[in-house]
């Protein structure tokens, strides 16, 4: 069933009135563009003290073996290879990435509260464990509330829904819900990319949805006389605003990877991966706040949870794109001057057990991990905590899903120790730690 919205006071008339400007798959979550609108009237709120703007977060859904990526150790079946930050090592399997190290840092000493993966992606990217009362935010949906819209572009786009719904906005509002972008947006090869929501049918000219824009405001003036007491200024504005995304070269155009050169689109990757990367880049540089890409193909069927022969997979499915995108996406912001602008985030629900099971495989593990960040004025070539020898318990610096929020709120200047009042009128950390403590930025880092 279509979720409704309803501002203006106009009751069942609303419904009516904006299917004339629905262009077919105009739909986000269950609203119209004129409903995402509605509810996303966002204010900027920039910190000019702030260096970053933006976060692209790549998420690594199934559990990332850190192990066999970031924190190589003896029980891993990859070698340590050194990079272009002194004293660093990842594994022999991220050689491209290895040449940008000096522009990324590593979290080695990670730990979160659940093993399960509906429940690790909800904590990893909200600071709480789900419960049956209440819906807490993503990092997502806090970033586009505290620093509002840039441009004509949507603050948040994420390309999946992920799982418990771990990129909602939960109690805050709708209104800081992502732009989603489903399997019926194809950007697989690179060539054609469109995306459902700003596309018109065939048959539909720009021109003709704004003939059809045009006869909508004739019907408003019946609505009107029928119920002169409805405010209809701001529903107006708000479909305005839905024409206006519909309709704009430029948002239209910061969609378009096809307009991508060859030789970029092949060196990010024409996959869905890689497009996904390249896309981020983009849409960050035409001014959306939070952008979350799938770290994974989901063409392979593969994703990043391998119980079934880890190497295997990590060595010719998983970890190839990862590295080809990865550097990709960093020297092109470096080359482009948005480095330092933009915060790049490579993590997933947890890492993998420093035990190899019988199908050859390594299952899920929370008590340690890996994450990889840098851009956005957080310090470059730095390696922050420590795991044991075998990669299992945090030996040094523990640091906690709130604490790499706070990191990543200070470096794009929102102020990480904010509450907001949940349900109850209860105030809840933004960057939410364990023992729902106040998390705290990583000083090595920002």
């Amino acid at each position: 069933m279509k979720r409704r919205v309803d501002t203006s006071g106009a009751g069942s008339h609303l419904p009516g009135r904006r299917a004339f400007i629905k262009a077919g798959a105009l739909s986000y979550m269950g609203l119209s563009l004129s409903d995402y609108f509605q509810l996303s009237s966002l204010m900027a709120n920039t910190n000019p003290k702030a260096k970053a703007q933006s976060c692209i977060m790549i998420w690594m859904f199934g559990g990332q073996s850190h192990l066999d990526t970031w924190d190589v150790k003896g029980n891993s079946g990859f070698n340590p290879i050194s990079t272009n930050a002194p004293g660093i090592q990842i594994s022999e399997i991220l050689p491209k990435v290895a040449r940008h190290m000096d522009k990324l840092s590593i979290i080695r000493s990670m730990k979160s509260e659940s093993n399960a993966h509906s429940e690790g992606s909800y904590y990893s990217m909200t600071g709480h464990l789900p419960t049956t009362t209440t819906r807490f935010p993503s990092v997502g949906s806090i970033v586009a509330r505290e620093l509002g819209q840039r441009n004509e572009m949507p603050a948040y786009v994420t390309t999946s829904r992920g799982r418990l719904n771990c990129r909602s906005a939960g109690f805050i509002s709708p209104m800081y819900e992502p732009l989603t972008l489903t399997s019926s947006d194809r950007i697989s090869d690179g060539k054609d990319f469109k995306v459902a929501d700003l596309t018109l049918p065939g048959e539909i000219s720009v021109e003709a949805l704004q003939a059809r824009h045009s006869f909508l405001n004739l019907v408003d003036e019946r609505y009107r006389k029928m119920e002169a007491a409805a405010n209809f200024g701001m529903v107006d504005a708000f479909d305005e605003r839905a024409l206006s995304l519909i309709t704009s070269p430029a948002v239209r155009k910061a969609f378009d990877v096809s307009l991508e050169s060859t030789k970029t689109k092949e060196t990010y990757g024409t996959d869905r991966f890689g497009q996904g990367v390249l896309l981020a880049r983009r849409l960050v540089e035409a001014g959306c706040r939070f952008v979350t890409v799938d770290g994974w193909n989901p063409a392979d069927g593969h994703n990043w949870d391998t119980h079934y022969k880890n190497d295997h997979y990590l060595r010719n499915v998983l970890v190839p794109p990862l590295d080809r995108s990865l550097s990709a996406l960093m020297e092109d912001l470096d080359q482009r001057g948005l480095l330092e602008s933009t915060v790049v985030l490579v993590m997933g629900e947890f890492g993998r057990t420093p035990n190899i099971n019988p199908g050859r495989g390594r299952d899920h593990w929370a008590h340690c991990w890996s994450v990889a960040l840098g851009g956005g004025g957080i310090k470059g070539g730095q390696v922050v905590g420590a795991s044991d020898e075998r990669g299992a318990y945090v030996a040094e610096r523990m640091v906690t899903i709130g604490d790499l929020f706070a990191t990543v709120y200070k470096a794009l200047g929102i102020d990480y120790t904010k509450t907001y009042l949940g349900p109850g009128r209860r105030p809840i950390y933004i960057a939410n730690a364990i023992g729902d403590k106040q998390g705290q930025p990583v000083h090595e880092l920002v």
